[in-house]
């Protein structure tokens, strides 16, 4: 199975802080890699990178064998953790905005999603509540034909009705050709979407596996494995 993501000693420092320290990680195609842990342990930084956003200090990522660039914005679909559509849009001119940026945009599928999401096109982006700009921009997204996508806290301060509707739009949405990284905190409720899990601390990781063999060698759940790594944090 060839690899779409793979991180190699990867470093990111700022001025006073060191975000990452030596992450390695690997994702094979057509799978879920749930990136776990607590705010400030280096999960964004990781995903900025591997977005194109940010630039690493030192070690190296490939996107599909490629250095982050170019190449890689393009087959990458990525949904960050705060709000970056403009105020004066309705949800048909986020559309428009997607569809004139991304080459890979589907207009079909967006009017797919935003019917499961039970969103109308002709609201406005300020006045829909915090779970509803969650689906909308998580729609949008999942509207691009990315080889890679990257949801940063998708459940992130929504109520639990809006995390399944969520959940089951990822689920809706996955297939052996696209791959996926979900970060997050909220380990209970999308646990079971996750093939690989790596647990990173501090900007190390100091869990990572295949999710089913954790679970079978333990004896526990990734969210309970999760609150154990975590317990004194």
């Amino acid at each position: 199975m060839d690899t779409i993501l793979k991180a190699t000693d990867l470093r990111k420092n700022y001025l006073k802080k060191r975000a990452l320290n030596g992450v390695n990680i690997e994702l094979k195609k057509g799978k879920i890699l749930g990136l776990l842990g607590p705010n400030g342990s280096g999960k964004t930084t990781f995903i900025k990178i591997a977005a194109g956003i940010l630039r690493s200090t030192s070690g190296e990522i490939l996107i599909d064998g490629q250095a982050p660039g170019v190449y890689t914005k393009s087959i990458v679909s990525y949904l960050p953790d705060v709000n970056y559509l403009f105020k004066w849009m309705r949800i048909k001119d986020a559309v428009d905005f997607f569809n004139d940026f991304y080459s890979d945009f589907s207009v079909e599928k967006s009017k797919s999603l935003l019917e499961f999401m039970k969103l109308n096109e002709d609201d406005k982006i300020t006045s829909l509540s915090k779970g509803m700009l969650e689906k909308l921009n998580l729609a949008l997204v999942l509207s691009r034909e990315a080889k890679l996508y990257i949801f940063d806290e998708p459940l992130g301060g929504v109520d639990p009705a809006t995390r399944d509707i969520i959940i089951d739009a990822i689920i809706k949405n996955c297939n052996e050709d696209t791959s996926m990284i979900i970060t997050t905190h909220l380990v209970r409720d999308i646990e079971r979407l996750f093939d690989d899990v790596a647990f990173i601390f501090d900007g190390e990781i100091i869990i990572k596996g295949d999710a089913e063999e954790l679970r079978t060698k333990s004896g526990k759940s990734i969210d309970e494995l999760f609150r154990e790594a975590y317990q004194n944090v």
